[in-house]
């Protein structure tokens, strides 16, 4: 890794990758205008989590504050992350949360500015994306996000903007503390993720290729936390054909979401995309009718869980707690009630 005077540096040889797929914020930051947002500023559609959850597809800041730091690397995972070599990242050395805010916000607007001139752009729409400070922070692009020492600080901070509606947080669950850290500081967001894709040991090894050695017990320690979580949690399985759906897995993926209390479970197929192509091959990408298939077996495992939606675009089935005390959609009272 590389330093500039006092503050990380993306590492040199990942620089040209990361600045040709995303905007660079600071020194270890990123945002990148995806493709349902496009899509959705077009009229051609919305994002699942729009669909599942009702966050604003084209009002979406799609961010991370650690773009080439992962403490895991997964076979499935389409972004170069044989270069996210640290798992590291110093206090001191650290941009704070309200300059990448600001620089996120900054730079999303330059990136949708262009779109305008789409011959199908649906302007009121895009005003709004565009003269409007983002209703929803998905901090999930690239890295993992708990890796980022001032992560509740950051979603703080972004309480502090009425306009935002949901704040969404995507881990692999490789660093506990960090989670509880949140939780401590009253910063959980709205919706935590949590990435499960492997049922034991073994299959974690395989799959998602800690950098930790207790890697599998820090998953755990993980989930054991999410049921004394004040936030929605969602569990995310990404189902690779050939590797991680025998029977075998289904029935190990059932004990874990089940003890986990998981308000949702999302099982979503495989894209083979990017860099994974050099992982996997064409063969370990379900179609949606298998994804359905699977899901179903899982519901049959998980009686206090019923598939609730899908979607065939993304390949992904969504099922939900029975008692859990969320809606589906996120009310606004959910984003407001800690400390707005």
């Amino acid at each position: 890794m590389r330093k500039g005077g006092s503050k990380i540096t993306i590492p040199a040889r990942a620089l040209p990758r990361w600045e040709a797929s995303y905007g660079i914020v600071g020194s270890h930051s990123g945002i990148q205008i995806c493709t349902w947002t496009k899509k959705a500023l077009r009229g051609k559609g919305v994002c699942y989590k729009q669909k599942f959850y009702g966050v604003d597809c084209h009002r979406c800041a799609q961010i991370s504050p650690a773009l080439a730091w992962c403490s895991e690397n997964c076979i499935f995972c389409w972004r170069p992350n044989e270069w996210m070599e640290e798992v590291k990242m110093g206090a001191r050395q650290v941009d704070g949360p309200k300059g990448i805010i600001e620089g996120s916000v900054a730079l999303r607007k330059k990136l949708v500015s262009g779109l305008k001139g789409a011959h199908d752009a649906q302007l009121a729409k895009w005003k709004e994306s565009f003269g409007l400070f983002p209703s929803h922070w998905a901090i999930s692009l690239s890295g993992e996000p708990t890796l980022y020492p001032m992560l509740g600080e950051m979603v703080l901070e972004l309480r502090t903007h009425p306009e935002v509606r949901s704040i969404f947080i995507v881990s692999n669950g490789q660093e506990p503390g960090a989670i509880e850290k949140l939780a401590k500081m009253g910063a959980l967001p709205t919706q935590l993720y949590i990435s499960v894709d492997a049922g034991d040991a073994r299959m974690f090894k395989k799959v998602n290729r800690p950098k930790y050695k207790d890697g599998w017990k820090r998953l755990n320690r993980t989930l054991a936390l999410l049921p004394k979580l004040d936030c929605r949690t969602v569990l995310r399985y990404t189902l690779i054909k050939g590797v991680n759906d025998s029977e075998k897995d289904a029935a190990e993926f059932a004990e874990m979401f089940e003890k986990s209390r998981a308000d949702f479970i999302e099982v979503k197929g495989y894209m083979f995309l990017g860099d994974s192509r050099r992982r996997l091959v064409f063969e370990n990408m379900p179609g949606h009718e298998y994804v359905q298939e699977y899901a179903k077996k899982m519901e049959a495992l998980l009686p206090d869980y019923s598939i609730i939606d899908g979607d065939g675009l993304s390949r992904i089935v969504l099922l939900k707690r029975k008692d859990s005390p969320y809606g589906n959609f996120i009310r606004q009272a959910e984003a407001e009630k800690r400390g707005r």
